[in-house]
């Protein structure tokens, strides 16, 4: 039986990055990017005023005050876009706005505040500008410098960067094509909730789950649908399905009579490298390939589902598009309350991270942790990871939590 690292540390070795493609910066958003982006130019491209004001030149100015202003001539005005006519001289000040480029001769913009808004004759009040409220040329971006990594998930402030270094369009990963597939007589889906009412059935709300996992991890859900437990129909379904990088499959894989999956991809030729992993919730898991394509099988406890789904599922898709960092960091927690696991396994536990008030962030569990209580993820917002030689936690102790869906806590290998 794998560890919970050693199994992250397997698939995620097992995933080859896919292709890249090209797509205007617009459509870009959430997407992987597939080389590294310098920038071509400094940014910004000359030194420019970061506030409205006066340019001026900071001898001209030491010692102004209101009981002793500085007057100086103003000799133009210098809108944003446009560009000084001429160098400024001694006893002379621009009118400047923010962005507007700093004229030659000028170190120093004045604050519009510290002044009489002259227009042609100016009286400042204050020193304390003199060479300041400049931006300097290249301050954001210099020339040939790293504007954005590849392997960087692009969010709003990575478009803006890649628009200011003149990228219309990008090259950035495909989206993995993750075909899902649900197992199990007693599912139905949401339009024959009749049957649920009357106790027959219970809804597929993996399949739900896993798409929408899929989806905010970059990849594109494929559907298989629902299968019976009868292993010819999972054999037809698997044999018709439409091509996918990733197979992801829901129960089927323990070791109840009516358990086939894992038997049926073995017996199409699949490799099966595992099917256990020492954690609660989430222990029936396997893995292994069909046809060049990776396998990742899911427990059927809803629970069970999302948490190895976090775990194993979420870091395999991140590897495919190329991230350098494809696992999910943790973060040193109090354990606001007791906790007994009762069981020598690595455990998830469903938990709220808030900060206490003093500072430090703190662990709550959700509630009752059983794998089958979809709620307790509802109103998670973290994992507090249990080692299996923790089995009884005292409140105040000191633990890690994995928060959920947090790219900016990525990590090169599991923390767990």
């Amino acid at each position: 039986m794998h560890s919970a690292r050693d199994a992250a540390l397997a698939i995620v070795a097992a995933m080859t990055p896919l292709p890249a493609e090209t797509v205007e910066l617009r459509e870009a958003l959430d997407r992987v990017l597939a080389e590294d982006v310098v920038s071509p130019l400094d940014l910004p491209p000359w030194d420019n005023a970061s506030m409205d004001g006066y340019a001026v030149r900071a001898d001209d100015v030491r010692g102004a005050s209101h009981a002793a202003p500085v007057a100086l001539v103003v000799v133009g005005t210098i809108a944003a876009g446009a560009r000084a006519s001429r160098p400024l001289g001694a006893g002379e000040a621009y009118r400047i706005m923010t962005g507007a480029p700093v004229p030659e001769g000028a170190d120093g913009v004045v604050r519009v505040e510290d002044s009489d808004a002259g227009t042609t004759r100016v009286l400042l009040f204050d020193d304390r500008d003199a060479g300041r409220n400049v931006r300097p040329r290249g301050e954001d971006l210099a020339t040939g410098e790293m504007a954005v990594p590849r392997g960087t998930r692009l969010g709003a402030a990575h478009l803006g960067v890649l628009a200011s270094v003149g990228r219309a369009s990008v090259p950035v990963a495909r989206r993995p094509r993750v075909a899902i597939l649900a197992t199990g007589d007693e599912l139905v889906d949401v339009d024959r909730f009749d049957e649920v009412r009357r106790g027959e059935r219970i809804v597929t709300s993996n399949s739900y789950t896993l798409d929408a996992m899929v989806r905010r991890a970059g990849g594109v859900p494929v559907p298989l649908g629902l299968v019976r437990d009868d292993p010819d129909a999972l054999r037809a379904c698997l044999l018709g399905a439409p091509p996918h990088d990733l197979l992801l499959t829901s129960g089927g894989i323990s070791v109840g009579a009516f358990d086939h999956t894992r038997r049926v991809l073995a017996d199409l030729g699949a490799t099966v490298d595992f099917w256990r992993v020492k954690i609660r919730p989430g222990a029936p898991l396997g893995f292994g390939s069909w046809r060049g394509v990776p396998w990742i099988g899911l427990p059927g406890n809803p629970v069970s589902t999302m948490v190895t789904g976090e775990l194993f599922v979420r870091p395999a898709l991140r590897k495919m598009q190329g991230m350098a960092r494809p696992f999910a960091g943790t973060v040193p927690v109090r354990v606001a309350e007791r906790v007994s696991t009762g069981a020598p396994l690595m455990h998830f536990l469903r938990a709220v991270v808030t900060p206490a008030p003093d500072g430090v962030l703190e662990a709550r569990l959700t509630g009752p942790q059983g794998s089958g209580l979809l709620t307790s993820m509802v109103r998670a917002n973290a994992l507090l990871v249990l080692p299996e030689h923790r089995e009884d936690v005292a409140a105040g102790e000191m633990a890690h939590a994995l928060l959920l869906g947090d790219d900016a806590l990525s990590a090169e290998a599991p923390e767990f």
